[in-house]
């Protein structure tokens, strides 16, 4: 018998009481303005791109894209629970990120960093990351 289980199984995704289950997250990695190797874990289904800013020596921010889903669109919706971490050995970042949502409410999450100073000036300097979600349906 063809039921609504086996066509979701069929289509890779795995059902729960609560609907399908989210693809396995991915590994990416980038490099920010300074040379330092960011590692991305991300759900592919979800994540558009990682932004890093920093503060520049004159005052103002820089801002780059540290990693983009090369991935152009979803192939199946995100999953309730959607999880990106972001680590650097040498700086000593490792953090995560969790949301727990339905639909596609969460565009955009910002997380602020404090690591040590790598020149003269304050011993720590503030990094932020922003994450953002919204890789559009399949066509």
């Amino acid at each position: 018998m063809f039921s609504a289980r086996t066509a979701a199984l069929s289509a890779g995704s795995t059902l729960t009481p609560r609907g399908p289950v989210a693809r396995h997250n991915r590994t990416g990695q980038g490099e920010d303005q300074r040379g330092h190797v960011y590692r991305i874990s991300y759900q592919p289904d979800c994540l558009r791109q990682v932004k890093v800013q920093r503060a520049l020596p004159s005052g103002r921010r820089s801002t780059m894209t540290l990693f983009r889903n090369p991935a152009t669109c979803r192939e199946q919706p995100p999953g309730q629970h959607v999880r990106t971490r972001i680590t650097c050995l040498e700086q000593g970042i490792d953090v995560e990120v969790s949301v727990r949502c339905s639909g596609e409410s969460v565009q955009r999450v910002t997380l602020l960093c404090q690591v040590p100073a790598t020149q003269g000036g304050p011993t720590s300097e503030e990094v932020a990351f922003v994450v953002e979600n919204g890789l559009p349906p399949a066509p």
